[in-house]
């Protein structure tokens, strides 16, 4: 287990205390995950002191060491399966991911249930689909309440079967991460990295969740001890073209590009994706402050990259 900020200090460095800080620590799984990464480093920026876990999710008694080595406040589960170069990893290795996505992720909720702790658990947004209650283009996003629509992939059956079990856990916080988009151009699991290096994209809008914003807006929602399931996406949706678009303008003015249809994307996928919006309004209500989509990708994410040609 790999500690960071030594938590002594609850003042700044001019003397003013930090009470912020006090009776807190994180301990966070996921730490070679983008999320799990991110999450570190504004750990140390705020000084909250937090642990990395070295237990694996489906060993019970690992997670038990871990707790009672760091003895956290919270605990921040962003680790599982996503599969790599994508998710049609999970079709091919159901069992690694049942035991990560379902089995570990029950475990942890159990666990932190069992020693009264809050757990926030960043999950997926992939079990819906637009339908006709929520047609392309309507802006009517499904809501937190509503029944999951879409199986058409193992991973997405995965994270639906879990979260229904989860979400009767009175500790936990469910953050439904929707194609996360981040400043880092470089990262892998970065949806505008994926997408430069596709020979064609589908353009149908969707959620996205960039994570400059948002990933500092969970750990406010552990100082808050929020609970309960949250579409954790910016308002609105964008395309693949309209992300492809910024990147051009803003990074590479020589990118281009080629579409194709969902049809014919099928033909080269191991499983069907999904495609949604989210409706957003219990989230902006808590933090009225998060920026629409557009607004948000452009000031996190396309501006801090102006014209860098990361390609």
């Amino acid at each position: 287990m790999e500690f960071g900020a030594n938590g002594n200090g609850n003042c700044n460095g001019n003397g003013k205390a930090k009470p912020i800080t006090l009776g807190l620590k994180f301990l966070i799984y996921g730490r070679t995950g983008c999320i799990g990464g991110m999450l570190g480093r504004i750990c140390e920026a705020q000084g909250i002191p937090f642990a990395y876990g070295s237990g694996r999710l489906e060993d019970r008694e690992s997670l038990r060491d871990d707790i009672a080595a760091a003895q956290p406040s919270h605990v921040f589960n962003a680790a599982g399966a996503t599969g790599r170069p994508n998710v049609d990893w999970c079709e091919f290795n159901k069992i690694e991911t049942l035991r990560s996505n379902v089995i570990g992720a029950l475990n942890i909720a159990d666990v932190c249930w069992e020693k009264g702790l809050p757990l926030i658990f960043y999950s997926s947004a992939c079990m819906y689909d637009y339908d006709s209650d929520h047609p392309l283009g309507s802006g009517i996003g499904f809501t937190e309440n509503e029944p999951h629509n879409f199986k058409g992939s193992f991973f997405s059956k995965t994270k639906g079967m879990v979260e229904e079990l989860i979400k009767d856990y009175e500790n936990v916080c469910i953050l439904r991460v929707r194609m996360p988009i981040m400043s880092d151009l470089t990262h892998p699991r970065n949806t505008i990295k994926k997408i430069i290096g596709y020979e064609k994209v589908v353009n149908i809008p969707n959620a996205i969740s960039v994570l400059d914003e948002l990933i500092p807006i969970s750990v406010e929602m552990a100082k808050r001890n929020l609970t309960g399931v949250w579409n954790f996406t910016n308002p609105g949706v964008l395309s693949h073209n309209e992300l492809l678009e910024m990147y051009r303008e803003y990074v590479d003015p020589n990118f281009t590009w080629k579409n194709f249809t969902v049809e014919e994307q099928d033909k080269v996928l191991a499983a069907p994706r999904c495609n949604m919006e989210l409706d957003i309004t219990k989230l902006k209500r808590e933090f009225p402050e998060l920026l629409p989509i557009k607004e948000s990708a452009i000031k996190y994410v396309f501006e801090p990259n102006k014209k860098k040609n990361l390609a």
